[in-house]
């Protein structure tokens, strides 16, 4: 396998193992503490929508329900986490992914709210850092803490499989 097939490789992995920590984040959550998580059907409804040229909803769950959401959602939330590591990537440098930081690597993965709080929140009806949400601080609270374990998992991801020398 030559670099640059090994680089993708490390990214593509790196990103689906902090989303993949993320998710299993939202399990727990969901299971012992009844707190729902982000359902992907309507994130998959809102990409969707942009073939048409709608970007912006009222409400996406009032919104036409699209044909296959639920899987163009996780498809889209998995390549979420890749470009993220990528966008990690390009940002420290490859060597990152050889020797990643803790620090640096969960900060990252907190900056990442920032998708939620400014683009998807208000795209799909909830407002800017989920201002139109019942109880927003406690949404706000939510992500933040979700994507700080993305960060987690881009650090501990990257770490496993330098050790692994993958």
């Amino acid at each position: 396998m030559n670099a640059e097939s090994e680089l993708i490789l490390k990214i593509t992995l790196t990103g689906l193992g902090a989303t993949l920590l993320m998710d299993l984040w939202a399990l727990l959550l969901k299971r012992f503490f009844n707190i729902q998580s982000l359902n992907w059907a309507m994130a998959g409804r809102w990409i969707g929508h942009m073939q048409s040229g709608r970007f912006k909803h009222v409400s996406i769950a009032k919104a036409t329900a699209i044909r296959g959401e639920l899987q163009i959602g996780w498809l889209a939330h998995y390549a979420t986490g890749i470009f993220f590591a990528a966008l990690l990537t390009a940002i420290a440098g490859p060597e990152w992914l050889a020797q990643p930081t803790a620090l640096t690597t969960i900060l990252f993965g907190i900056a990442t709210v920032a998708f939620p709080f400014f683009i998807m929140q208000p795209s799909m009806g909830a407002g800017l850092a989920a201002s139109k949400t019942p109880n927003p601080k406690q949404a706000r609270l939510r992500s933040l803490m979700t994507h700080t374990v993305f960060g987690m998992g881009l650090y501990g991801t990257a770490l496993g499989l330098s050790l692994l020398r993958i």
